[in-house]
């Protein structure tokens, strides 16, 4: 939108002085700053500098995205924990904020106290694939053979506490067969483990596993969502297989240190809901097996809330210990 018509725009809406001053450029003012809590070159890195990106290039002012791994996202997420509410200091997180606290880890913060939701997220769902030389064609045929197996089956995990490594947790306790997850540093070496025959499946994203799909040496029996994923339409939920309980996946937003304003707050939740509907960047994020949601934060707020509580029954439940 042309930038006057956006000005007169936001005033019949009948929206703030401050978003009005926004428009005409008063923010930012100076680079603004977005954590991540991972390494380079995974897919929260990568979409979080394609939202960076974006921003810079709408504003003409940088967001700079800094990565700051370590300790499970912790180190990334107490960084903006401790840093002032004034819109320059953001948080570009994932799963583990909200499954260290359904897992009472011990954080240096409080998700509920410390921060504020911008949103809306990207969600990357979680998909049940085995070796193609496997006899399972779909999730009931996973579940009989799993239920047979003296010692159970394993699932090769890409981290204890990420989203895969729980949903394959409450697909074990929704279909009563026992598992083992075994962890690996990403998805790559998951698959790599499950190619070379020495686990039974891997319950994560898909997007690494594409190539061997196509080349016949994996076979995707469901994914784990309410609905079928755009990410690869044709595979059934498994809600669809009788098994509507099991939902799971990874997912990354923005977040705010609390005391952020609220105008700013609404305003990067608008740009965030924008970046999205861009048909550009929306499928560049289905390129990275991600889905962009759209809502507002106090959606985005509900979500987190929502993963908090279903982990936290799966975590009790299966007996794991998030550290």
């Amino acid at each position: 939108m042309h930038r006057r018509h956006f000005i007169a725009a936001l005033g019949a809406a009948g929206l703030s002085p401050w978003l009005a001053a926004r428009a005409a450029g008063t923010y930012p003012e100076r680079p603004v700053r977005i954590i991540s809590p991972y390494g380079p070159g995974g897919s929260n890195d990568t979409s979080g500098r394609l939202v960076a990106q974006a921003l810079s290039e709408k504003y003409g002012q940088q967001f700079v995205l800094e990565n700051q791994p370590g300790a499970g996202t912790r180190i990334g997420t107490q960084t903006i924990a401790r840093s002032p509410g004034d819109g320059y200091h953001l948080l570009w997180c994932a799963a583990p904020f909200a499954v260290n606290t359904a897992g009472k880890a011990n954080t240096p913060y409080d998700i509920h106290r410390d921060f504020v939701a911008v949103g809306p997220p990207v969600i990357g769902p979680v998909f049940l694939i085995v070796n193609a030389d496997s006899p399972l064609h779909s999730v009931a045929d996973f579940v009989e053979y799993a239920r047979k197996q003296p010692k159970g089956v394993d699932f090769a995990s890409p981290g204890s506490g990420s989203g895969p490594h729980l949903a394959a947790e409450l697909f074990a306790l929704t279909g009563k067969f026992d598992a083992l997850n075994v962890h690996y540093r990403g998805d790559a070496q998951a698959y790599t483990e499950l190619l070379g025959g020495r686990v039974d499946a891997t319950l994560t994203a898909i997007t690494t596993a594409l190539p061997h799909i196509a080349a016949g040496r994996l076979r995707v029996l469901g994914v784990a969502s309410a609905q079928r994923s755009a990410i690869a339409p044709d595979v059934p939920t498994f809600a669809e297989q009788g098994m509507p309980e099991v939902i799971g996946h990874g997912w990354f937003g923005l977040i705010a240190p609390a005391g952020t304003p609220p105008a700013i707050v609404q305003a990067l939740n608008a740009d965030v809901n924008a970046i999205f509907a861009d048909a550009g960047i929306r499928q560049r994020l289905l390129d990275l097996g991600l889905e962009p949601q759209s809502g507002s934060p106090a959606d985005f707020q509900s979500f987190i809330d929502t993963e908090v509580e279903r982990w936290a029954k799966v975590i009790e439940a299966a007996d794991i210990t998030i550290e």
